[in-house]
């Protein structure tokens, strides 16, 4: 759950979700705080890209609410929607006129400078590098000025020092006030950038706490917490392995953290 201190920015309740006969969601509940970074984690076909497409609008629930305060969401999906043959400008102002801004333009500059690309502005986007590709694609999703941004895996296929520049803008963005709500399969970057980390399983939400609290929520054989690597603590967690019931954890001391919080670079 956000900080008692947080304005709740995105609301979902009771989602349900089927396709066919698979249930990709069943009654799930999320709150996600101003300025709050939260990582959605969960094995392949748990229902992270179906929640956050419902969040984002694209995808509506067969029942259950979500609700957001604001300017809304701002959705970027794993899939690029660029077109490559266009420079970056010609991409952002394709979508401005298309969202209906009224100055279209000066939305487009506001984007370059926001996202570090006015100096790429006219290079053609498939030339441009996975890193500044994802910033592009980011750029759009924050046309509208959205309070939320809703990231599906946005990391995937990037080495590790476009990952770190990436997120670096990311939490720039965070420590403006924007809610980024994120999906992966990297466990390390869930416990890097996110303050809170949701786990999905079976269409469910099974865990919503801190790292920290999904640690001590596992035992190893011996019945002690568990003080491995996060990784090892959320397999035996979704084995069953668990100390206490899952849901929503305290924060974590934000003095006592190694690794940066909302808004810090790494």
């Amino acid at each position: 759950m956000p900080s008692s201190q947080s304005e709740v920015v995105l609301n979902a309740t009771s989602l349900v979700k089927s396709f066919a006969s698979h249930e990709a969601l069943r009654g799930v509940d999320l709150e996600v705080g101003a300025g709050e970074v939260v990582a959605v984690i969960g094995p392949n076909g748990a229902g992270k890209t179906t929640l956050l497409s419902i969040l984002a609008g694209i995808s509506e629930p067969d029942s259950g609410e979500v609700t957001h305060s604001g300017s809304g969401v701002g959705w970027v999906p794993q899939q690029a929607a660029l077109y490559r043959r266009l420079t970056v400008s010609e991409n952002l102002m394709l979508f401005a006129r298309l969202q209906g801004h009224d100055d279209p333009e000066a939305r487009v500059d506001e984007m370059l400078a926001l996202t570090g690309l006015a100096d790429r502005s006219g290079d053609q986007v498939g030339t441009l590098s996975g890193g500044n590709q994802q910033r592009v694609n980011i750029a759009v999703g924050l046309m509208a000025r959205p309070d939320v941004l809703l990231l599906d895996e946005p990391s995937v296929g990037l080495d590790p020092g476009q990952r770190a520049r990436l997120w670096e803008f990311i939490l720039g963005l965070v420590g403006t006030g924007t809610a980024v709500l994120f999906s992966t399969h990297d466990i390390q970057e869930a416990e890097r950038y996110a303050r809170r980390i949701l786990v999905v399983s079976e269409g469910r939400t099974v865990f919503d706490g801190t790292a920290d609290g999904l640690r001590t929520a596992v035992t190893d054989a011996g019945g002690s917490t568990h003080a491995g690597d996060l990784e090892t603590s959320f397999l035996a967690f979704l084995a069953g392995d668990r100390s206490t019931p899952a849901g929503p954890q305290p924060p974590s001391n934000p003095e006592t953290r190694s690794d940066p919080g909302p808004g810090e670079a790494s």
